[in-house]
């Protein structure tokens, strides 16, 4: 239950109810002024301004929406002009859903303003002419609810822009907490006597790192917008020590393959993640506060707990270096202890926020708002998927164009060109997965509108219907998309029943799930013209996977050198991480879509399964050895790993570049196996020997990671 109320309370769910409610207001002072044709075409006009309307900064509002009333506008009046003519409509149609979709080249922005080009058409045939106004009068009032919605929006953006920011903190700090708890498995695995059968739950990190990448990105855009404040600045600093936490939490994968083929089992593991699920649960009862407006818990200090765990393995006392390797383990979880103290004191306003480090992130880490004519000339070519896709699009659209009007009931043709707009992605994964959610949704959602509609109920129950349906399928088509296809398919038949009721009263739901299948059936053909497979670009997201992880090992290990958090190293630093977990969160993205795709089209999954793992590994050591050279310097013979610093980080590049060849891990230094019996204490002892012996597994992960690179290459070929 607490999951429910913790999506009821998201910031999307908020967002969904802010649309509704200028779709509301709108439409219903329209009717009261002008009547119900008129509102009708002014809600179209705000309907098609709603898609791109999603929690945002609040610089740059107005533009992100703007686009959709220009573009939607001359399309509602010509599909208006053009609608008894079938053949002149339909050479409108099929182009402009061609440059429609084309606004995929500017990838999660473009996605929205394609969907409300085609909302603009799509309604605008299903929008009936009963006053006898001509298309130009029916275009004034889509223009006028349009407008209206464009001051609207900002507005409510506004307004709302204090709760957005604590929402989506606390929707990052879920995501967060998932990860700790899968992360905590793996600690259980490891601690369990017989691991034969244990598989890795490296798949699993990896999709929870991707979806929690993306989720900080919005974060990032909207909570370290204008830190202006005494609460935006402790938001913001709880933000950064997200991206600290991350880190550790990323470092915590270290060893476990060490641990794991200890011939005891260290029972304390089971504490160890004990200890971890407890700092989630923390984290967990951070976000509850933000979304409830609750005080922020106390977060207690686990660093006493993890000193009590005993380190004894079978056969090895607690000095031992596997034991050592535990205890190293339990130090980095102690990081995130630490951090999970800091962020409960910064959300109780006990501790204050360096503003130094969110001057350092602000604006420097924040998505454009500008529009820019770059992506749409970088997609113009022949190979360019966004290209391929507004193709395939545009042929599916016309195909179900004609054969709507070859059906013989014919009287919402517009059904099946709309489910294949919601229904139709760029890639085979993502239109299998709306196809069920749409036909699902749409079988419960005609039950439900049927039932709605034979209550007969009066218009201004009816209005709530349509708008408590409007909040649900725009909150949820990012997140869940059968609640928005229920909620999608209950407002179109309430919406289309109250339109049409003057002209035909009787609503056919037969006719609603026929259009949808046929809809879903065209689409998922049409997945499979001019295809752009995931094994075309699979390659380049390697290379600039790897590439990334180049840029992000020799940026970690020159702040060896770096002295404070505005220097250049530190700003260098931060980018580089950020382009990394970002180069890496796509190609798990593309791997998990590739697995939907035909087998005979499928990249080499095994090289590729290996490069995410050992990229993950590699991430993990540089983060460990960033971590020991910010935070824990003074531990440090800054003399002893100066010239080892610089090795690594010139071999580590040289060999993710593909500068040296893969024939062998060449470095001077110590062996890793051979390093890890100079360990001393990770929580008093002098880290030296971790940070060489951190090194030395790098530029052996470095090495691997060539060879698969390779590897994949010669599959290639």
């Amino acid at each position: 239950m607490s999951s429910v109320w913790r999506i009821v309370m998201s910031y999307y769910v908020a967002n969904g109810v802010s649309s509704a409610l200028g779709l509301l207001l709108i439409s219903s002072a329209i009717h009261w002024g002008l009547g119900a044709a008129a509102a009708g075409a002014a809600s179209i006009g705000v309907i098609v301004c709603i898609p791109p309307d999603q929690a945002s900064p609040v610089k740059g509002k107005f533009w992100q929406l703007l686009p959709a009333a220009v573009l939607g506008l001359p399309l509602f009046f010509a599909v208006q002009a053009l609608r008894h003519d079938a053949l002149l409509l339909g050479l409108l149609v099929v182009p402009a859903a061609f440059v429609a979709f084309l606004a995929g080249a500017w990838g999660k922005r473009g996605l929205p303003i394609a969907i409300s080009m085609m909302f603009a058409m799509v309604f605008s045939m299903a929008f009936p002419d009963h006053s006898g106004a001509g298309a130009l009068t029916s275009a004034l009032y889509f223009g006028l609810g349009a407008v209206l919605y464009l001051l609207y929006a900002p507005v409510a953006n506004r307004v709302l822009n204090g709760r957005y920011r604590k929402q989506m903190l606390a929707d990052t700090l879920l995501a967060l907490a998932q990860l700790m708890r899968s992360q905590a498995e793996q600690f259980m695995r490891t601690a369990q006597a017989d691991k034969r059968d244990q598989a890795p739950l490296i798949g699993v990190l990896l999709r929870q790192q991707a979806a929690l990448t993306d989720q900080l990105q919005g974060a990032r855009d909207l909570v370290l917008e204008s830190p202006n404040s005494a609460s935006r600045q402790r938001f913001a600093a709880i933000l950064l020590l997200v991206l600290e936490m991350r880190d550790h939490l990323t470092a915590c994968e270290l060893d476990l393959d060490a641990l794991n083929a200890a011939s005891g089992s260290f029972q304390s593991m089971q504490g160890l993640s004990d200890v971890l699920h407890a700092i989630a649960t923390d984290m967990e009862g951070l976000a509850d506060a933000l979304l409830f407006n609750r005080d922020a818990p106390t977060v207690p200090d686990r660093r006493p707990q993890l000193a009590g765990l005993s380190w004894d393995a079978e056969g090895a006392d607690a000095e031992s270096a596997l034991a050592l390797l535990a205890r190293g383990l339990a130090s980095r979880v102690g990081n995130l202890s630490d951090d999970a103290v800091r962020a409960s004191a910064l959300a109780r306003n006990v501790a204050v926020p360096d503003l130094a480090l969110i001057r350092l992130n602000w604006q420097m880490f924040v998505s454009t708002t500008a529009w820019s004519w770059r992506p749409f000339l970088a997609v113009l070519h022949w190979d360019a998927p966004p290209l391929r896709h507004a193709i395939r699009a545009a042929l599916a659209i016309g195909f179900a164009y004609v054969l709507g009007l070859l059906l013989p009931w014919g009287t919402h043709d517009y059904w099946i060109v709309l489910t294949i707009v919601v229904v139709l992605r760029g890639s085979l994964a993502q239109t299998l997965e709306r196809r069920n959610s749409r036909v699902v949704g749409t079988l419960i959602g005609c039950v439900l509108a049927g039932l709605i509609l034979s209550l007969h109920a009066p218009l201004w129950v009816m209005l709530l219907v349509v708008t408590v349906a409007q909040a649900v399928a725009h909150a949820m088509a990012l997140h869940r998309y059968l609640v928005t296809a229920i909620a999608a398919t209950v407002l179109g038949l309430v919406q289309a029943h109250m339109i049409a009721a003057g002209a035909s009263p009787v609503f056919d739901e037969l006719e609603r799930i026929a259009d949808t299948l046929m809809g879903v059936s065209i689409a998922w053909a049409f997945s499979y013209v001019l295809p752009s497979w995931e094994r075309h670009q699979v390659s380049t997201l390697v290379t600039r996977a790897l590439n990334a992880q180049a840029r992000y090992a020799r940026s970690s290990l020159s702040l060896g050198h770096a002295q404070h958090m505005e220097s250049a190293p530190e700003l260098e630093w931060r980018l580089a991480r950020r382009e990394c977990y970002e180069t890496l969160s796509a190609l798990v993205q593309a791997t998990q879509r590739a697995l939907s795709e035909p087998r005979a089209v499928q990249p080499p999954l095994e090289p590729l399964g290996r490069i995410l793992a050992i990229s993950y590994q590699l991430l993990a050591q540089l983060t460990s050895i960033k971590t020991m050279l910010l935070i824990r310097r003074e531990r440090l013979q800054l003399d002893q790993i100066a010239q080892p610093l610089a090795h690594t980080a010139h071999t580590l590049d040289a060999t993710l570049r593909g500068a040296q060849p893969v024939a062998a891990a060449q470095h001077t230094l110590p062996d890793a196996d051979a390093a890890r019996e100079l360990l001393t204490d990770p929580f008093e002892g002098s880290l030296t020997p971790w940070l060489l012996r951190r090194l030395s597994l790098a530029s052996d992960l470095a090495h691997k990671l060539a060879q698969e690179k390779s590897a994949l290459h010669s599959q290639y070929s």
